[in-house]
C-alpha cells in the first residue's frame, strides 16, 4: 500500500510540474514518457517471460501508423487511434509470438528481426501506399486539448503520463496473477512448466501479444506528438536503441522502464554535450559500462543499494 501511495504521489507530482516548466521541455519530458511505455512492454516480454525480440520499432511503427491512417482516410476522431493502436499491436505480437515464441532466443531473434527488416518495406509495397503514404509517409493532426488553458505539449504529456500510470498498474497487476506467474516458470524452466500443465507457447504468445500492445500504443502517442510517420523512422537501430535502454533501465523492473525511458531521452545529450565531436564513440563506451557495472540495470543496482542500507541500520 505504501509503495503505490509513493507511487501515485510522484505520477501527480510529474503532472503538476508540467505546468511550471517550458512547453519545449515538457516535450522533452513527453517523449521521455512514450519510451517509458514502450518499455513496460518489453519488461513484460524479456523480463517476465525471458522472450527475445528486435521486432519492437515495427509494432511501435504498427501503432503510429494505425492512427495516421485513422485520422487520414477516415472521418473518426482521432483520439480514436489510442483505442486502436493497442488492439493491432497486440494482434501483431500475438501472431509473431506463435510463431517465434516456442524456439529459443536464437530462432525468436531471426523471426523477430526478419519481421523489423521487412515492416519498412511493407509500408512502400505499391498495392497499399495509397494508405501508407508509400515513401512520402503521412501527416496528421494532434489531438484537439479539452480545454484552451491547456497546450498541445502539456496535454501530450498529461495524457502520456496517464497512460504510462495505468499501464504499470496493469501490468503490476498481471505480474502477481497467474498468468504471471506462468509466464516466470516458461521463463525459468519451460519443460519443468509444460509439465506443470502450462501452455508455453500459448503464454509466450500471449506475453508477446501485451507487448506488442504497449509498443503499439507508445508508437501511437509518439506519432502524435510529432504530426508524422515515415518507413525510415521505424527502421531496426531503433529496435537495438529500445533494447539499450530496456537493458540500461533494468529489464526485470516496472521502474526500470522509467529509469530506461528517461536514459533513452536524455543520456545522448550529455554524451553530445562532453563529446566535442566523439559524441557517438562516448556514447558507445558508457554505455558498454554501463552494462558491465549494472548488469541487472539502473533499478537492480538501486534495489542492492536499497537492501545494503538496509541491513547496516541498528
Amino acid at each position: 500500500m505504501r509503495t503505490m501511495y509513493l507511487w501515485t504521489m510522484g505520477f501527480v507530482a510529474a503532472a503538476a510540474l508540467s505546468f511550471c516548466l517550458p512547453d519545449f521541455i515538457v516535450f522533452r519530458f513527453t517523449q521521455a514518457v512514450i519510451w517509458s511505455i514502450a518499455l513496460v512492454g518489453l519488461v513484460m516480454l524479456c523480463g517476465v517471460s525471458g522472450q527475445f525480440s528486435f521486432a519492437q520499432a515495427a509494432l511501435f511503427g504498427i501503432g503510429g501508423y494505425g492512427a495516421a491512417i485513422l485520422g487520414t482516410h477516415t472521418p473518426l476522431s482521432t483520439y480514436w487511434g489510442m483505442a486502436l493502436a493497442p488492439v493491432l499491436g497486440f494482434v501483431a505480437g500475438y501472431g509473431l509470438g506463435r510463431v517465434a515464441g516456442p524456439h529459443n532466443l536464437w530462432t525468436q531473434a531471426l523471426v523477430t528481426y526478419a519481421f523489423a527488416i521487412a515492416f519498412p518495406q511493407l509500408l512502400r509495397w505499391r498495392p497499399i501506399e495509397q494508405w501508407t503514404g508509400g515513401v512520402q509517409g503521412l501527416y496528421l493532426d494532434f489531438p484537439t486539448p479539452p480545454t484552451d488553458m491547456l497546450s498541445n505539449d502539456r496535454w501530450a504529456f498529461l495524457m502520456a503520463l496517464s497512460l504510462l500510470a495505468l499501464g504499470l498498474w496493469l501490468t503490476h497487476n498481471l505480474i502477481g496473477s497467474r498468468v504471471g506467474r506462468a509466464m516466470k516458470a516458461a521463463r525459468d524452466q519451460d519443460l519443468a512448466a509444460a509439465a506443470q500443465g502450462i501452455k508455453v507457447g500459448q503464454v509466450r504468445a500471449m506475453a508477446s501479444g501485451i507487448a506488442g500492445a504497449y509498443l503499439a500504443l507508445a508508437g501511437c502517442l509518439s506519432a502524435y506528438q510529432f504530426g508524422f510517420v515515415g518507413p525510415m523512422a521505424y527502421n531496426f537501430a531503433l529496435s537495438v536503441q529500445m533494447l539499450f535502454g530496456l537493458v540500461v533501465g533494468g529489464m526485470y523492473s516496472l521502474g526500470g522502464a522509467i529509469l530506461g525511458g528517461l536514459f533513452l531521452q536524455f543520456f545522448p545529450d550529455v554524451t553530445a554535450g562532453l563529446g566535442k565531436g566523439l559524441s557517438a564513440l562516448l556514447y558507445a563506451v558508457l554505455l558498454i559500462a554501463a552494462i558491465v557495472a549494472m548488469p541487472d540495470g539502473v533499478a537492480g543496482a538501486l534495489s542492492r543499494l536499497a537492501v545494503r542500507i538496509k541491513l547496516r541500520r541498528p
